[in-house]
């Protein structure tokens, strides 16, 4: 019940066709119910008298029951398409909630998340959600209609053979919620399972080219076979459960009828039931076990949608770490001064810290280059500074002010960054570059190719700024794919920039031409640099090692090399 109170506000929106559902499923409820009941008082009346009579009365008689069938036919129409549509336009509603608030999620949520789960839970779940929207009340409520409508019409045929079937559905009942305990479990379970054949295939297919270049493709097949096999014992485990749980139910439905049979064949003996509404009872029973019916495959449905609105609300409900302060206030008119005061960062479910007391300072326009090992910090430094992460202690300032106070998209649309790994998203060289300014000219977007020392390379393809560049860039070398994204930063124009061992992954070919695009870049920039190869910031105007969760030394190239500390024997390695 509490996962139904939090799901009935999503039919806010659509709560006229909700009511229009449930109306038009109520009359097509009641004329299903009125059929015996109009046959039996004929039967009574009209059939039981002269034939020229009976002949009479079937006109109005048949036009009434065609009139009632035409309105019991576009009853069905509504909630066959408008109620189905109504069941989408929820899932749709859902799925762009869900998928804004993944865009809010912090960077620590997809560092413990697997983007195949998370897209089992946009795909998937949501569709069973979908399901569950429409046809749950639907069906709940034609089901309530036609059970208690019929139980009425028994008690008024013959209460005697009413009280036992009452005494069966009530133990109907306590065996239905049994099993239906057990068909929880089993759904989640399901859900749990097919999310994890989605992250194998998603992990798969993203890394085909590592895969076959291993010759591994035996190793992701057992991977995907062990993936495959779980969610098969699940659905083994659930389907027990289905099958013990519809088995019953029809074995219950038969004992109905045999109760009708033997019992209504008593009280027929002892004259206390006529001929004529045994066979009444037994419309009505049909008509009572058809909801019924219903409500055991609603109980498969509902499980499916529940389960899924679960890991739905798990997601939804996962409050971002990064989030506008209360007081913040946009970043405007920047100069581009940077100061990192006393920050220290762990990570929120690790104490051991990464960074210690780091402090330094960036003049508006000047450059500040990180040198040391892997794991030193070097990257959490750069990340702190869009607060992809938040500080843990002290503070970054940008002009004097707190970037905790500051609203995160004007912070980060101040600040460029340029990474070793590049994501060029599946569409156009155009589009991959006006990524930098959305709704950009199409001059724009070739000044800054041109100044990326791309557009030449542009041009000599077929199709020029509309070649498609593949999923993740996979038809442009490494070289091209970083102008690309140098090309998105030229049009962002940020005061601030960050290179994030921009050049590390390239030959010297490409790296000599990127060398070049990145210095154009950093012209009049305040820049961070995470240099890979020392010889690209002996230029920085401070250069900080960073080592043991801090900044061990510091100064210019010259001054480092005086100091014969670490930076010179990196310099010595590298020579």
């Amino acid at each position: 019940m509490h996962t139904l109170k939090k799901f009935i506000p999503y039919y806010s929106p659509y709560k006229a066709v909700f009511f229009i559902d449930l109306v038009c499923a109520a009359a097509i409820s009641l004329i299903d119910l009125a059929y015996p009941q109009i046959l039996r008082t004929m039967t009574r009346t009209v059939f039981a008298g002269e034939p020229s009579a009976i002949v009479k009365a079937l006109v109005p008689i048949g036009i009434a029951m065609l009139i009632m069938y035409i309105v019991q036919g576009l009853c069905k129409y509504y909630v066959s398409y408008q109620g189905h549509m109504m069941g989408a336009d929820m899932e749709r509603d859902m799925r762009q909630q869900l998928f804004d608030h993944y865009q809010k999620l912090s960077f620590s949520y997809y560092d413990q998340n697997n983007s195949g789960q998370m897209m089992s839970k946009l795909v998937s779940d949501l569709f069973d959600i979908s399901e569950m929207a429409h046809h749950g009340p639907e069906n709940l409520f034609i089901s309530l209609i036609k059970i208690i409508g019929s139980f009425v019409f028994l008690f008024l045929i013959n209460w005697r053979l009413a009280v036992p079937l009452l005494v069966l559905v009530f133990f109907m009942i306590i065996f239905s919620y049994s099993q239906n305990r057990r068909m929880q479990a089993t759904f989640m379970d399901n859900r749990q399972k097919i999310g994890e054949i989605n992250s194998s295939l998603q992990d798969t297919l993203a890394g085909i080219r590592v895969v076959q270049s291993f010759a591994n493709e035996g190793v992701e097949r057992e991977k995907f076979k062990r993936s495959n096999e779980n969610f098969l014992r699940s659905k083994n485990d659930n389907y027990r459960c289905m099958g013990s749980f519809m088995s019953g139910n029809l074995f219950f439905q038969g004992l109905m009828y045999l109760v009708t049979l033997v019992f209504g064949g008593w009280l027929i003996a002892k004259g206390q039931m006529e001929v004529a509404d045994l066979a009444m009872y037994a419309l009505y029973i049909g008509i009572f076990i058809s909801p019924i019916q219903i409500l055991v495959e609603l109980t498969e449905m509902m499980q499916k949608g529940l389960s899924g609105f679960r890991r739905f609300l798990a997601v939804i409900e996962t409050e971002p770490d990064i989030v506008d302060a209360e007081d913040a206030q946009p970043l405007e008119n920047v100069k581009g001064n940077v100061d990192y005061e006393d920050v220290s960062f762990h990570y929120s479910d690790d104490d051991t810290l990464v960074l210690s007391d780091v402090t330094f300072r960036i003049e508006a326009g000047k450059s500040v280059a990180l040198v040391g090992p892997s794991g030193s910090g070097k990257t959490t430094i750069c990340s702190l500074l869009p607060r992809f992460y938040n500080v843990t202690g002290g503070r970054i300032l940008i002009d004097g002010k707190d970037i905790r106070h500051l609203t995160l998209e004007s912070l980060r649309n101040q600040i460029g960054l340029v990474q070793q790994d590049v994501y060029l998203f599946c569409g156009t060289i155009r589009e991959n570059i006006a990524y930098g300014k959305p709704g950009a000219s199409m001059e724009e977007i070739m000044d800054a190719a041109k100044k990326a020392n791309i557009h030449d390379f542009i041009m000599s393809l077929p199709d020029g700024y509309d070649s498609y560049v593949g999923e993740r860039g996979t038809r442009l070398s490494g070289g091209q794919k970083q102008r690309i994204s140098i090309a998105r930063v030229f049009l962002k124009n940020p005061p601030i920039l960050i290179l994030d061992e921009a050049t590390s992954a390239l030959d010297n070919e490409s790296e000599r031409w990127i060398q070049h695009s990145l210095e154009e870049l950093a012209k009049n920039r305040t820049t961070i640099t995470i240099a890979h190869r020392l010889s690209t910031i002996r230029n920085a105007d401070e250069i900080l090692v960073v080592a043991d969760t801090g900044i061990t030394e510091r100064g210019t190239h010259e001054e480092l090399l005086a100091q014969n500390g670490i930076y010179a024997h990196y310099i010595e390695m590298e020579n």
